[in-house]
């Protein structure tokens, strides 16, 4: 099935113009109308010219607006050795990093101006995820999870297409071992939405030339806890920082290295929850709501601020020690919640 492609908003200009002119559980084997897009692709007339729409989670030219005539997609990936290679997490806008109980990763990878063939391997939903997710709506992707934290997902404003929800968008890899082998079909996830509204943006963008940064910092460690971290070389030639861990390049599917545009290191507290999971750990929640210090990286420099988000649906805000906004180069970006007193190092 194709993806609904309406109307571009460019087009949308060039006709008022014209008008004017002459006189608008993962851990368990398992294997609509059109809304008016939101304000996130933008179209601006200057000398008698319209810009190119840019895409709501990159600040990048989005060709004909399609970008914003669809609802953004999370997507909740796998960080286990067995894991890897995961699928499409080069080709996500915007990918958020947490920490699991016993100290590994998890990713939130958010796709909306690229549509990858597929993404995954898919895992469960933790008790944060709605908390990240919420402020973006849109459509939801997991597999599974503890039933208290499936409810709190389902009362989220996001659309639920989670793998009991929706199992023929999902397949199992049957060359994995389970349960590291669900993957999902973002056109097929895609084509179950309710609700075509374009996210909101995540992330102020500066303009070319713009000055960034209080310092150097051609490389960035992450060391979450013994058993996981990341770390990234920030390479000028390409404009990204290469990502790093288990002491080797985090290459995907398609065998390029991961490589973001824009770095955030936001420091949050955590606490340990009644629940466990199948290995009997107990279950770690990050505080996303409130706020606390983060880093900012980019084109090769830090910023040191402060985040603060004022409840799930609101956007999280980024300033430096002024308490100005702190502007990301447009491209892609990934938000590390590393827990506070994570020994984070740059240089």
């Amino acid at each position: 099935m194709r993806l609904r492609r309406a109307a571009s908003p460019a087009l949308a200009v060039l006709l008022v113009l014209a008008s004017a002119a002459c006189g608008g559980n993962d851990d368990v084997d398992q294997a609509g109308a059109d809304t008016a897009p939101s304000s996130t692709t933008s179209t601006s007339v200057s000398s008698g010219t319209v810009a190119e729409p840019v895409s709501a989670l990159t600040g990048l030219p989005d060709p004909g607006g399609a970008a914003a005539q669809r609802p953004s997609l999370a997507v909740k990936i796998d960080n286990a050795p067995k894991a890897r290679p995961q699928a499409g997490l080069d080709q996500a806008d915007v990918v958020f990093e947490e920490v699991v109980e016993g100290g590994v990763t998890r990713f939130i990878a958010v796709f909306h101006s690229k549509i990858p063939d597929t993404v995954g391997p898919t895992r469960s939903v933790r008790p944060m995820d709605p908390n990240i997710v919420s402020a973006l709506g849109g459509l939801v992707s997991y597999s599974g999870g503890i039933p208290e934290f499936i409810a709190l997902m389902r009362k989220a404003p996001v659309q639920d297409l989670n793998f009991d929800n929706l199992p023929s968008a999902y397949r199992r890899d049957r060359s994995r071992t389970s349960p590291h082998n669900l993957f999902a079909s973002p056109e097929a996830l895609w084509a179950a939405a309710k609700d075509n509204t374009a996210p909101p943006p995540l992330f102020e963008y500066r303009g070319a030339g713009e000055p960034f940064g209080e310092a150097d910092a051609p490389a960035v460690r992450i060391p979450y806890s013994q058993r996981a971290g990341a770390s990234y070389d920030w390479d000028a030639a390409s404009g990204t920082w290469r990502r790093s861990q288990d002491g080797g390049p985090h290459v995907a599917v398609s065998g390029n290295q991961i490589a973001p545009t824009n770095l955030v290191v936001q420091f949050v507290s955590d606490r340990t929850l009644r629940y466990v999971d199948q290995s009997g750990t107990a279950v770690t929640e990050s505080i996303v709501i409130g706020e606390g210090d983060a880093w900012v990286l980019s084109g090769g420099r830090v910023t040191k601020g402060r985040w603060s988000k004022a409840d799930a649906g609101s956007v999280t805000t980024y300033t430096d020690a002024g308490g100005n906004p702190v502007k990301v180069a447009p491209g892609s970006t990934w938000v590390h919640y590393a827990p506070i007193g994570t020994p984070v190092t740059t240089g």
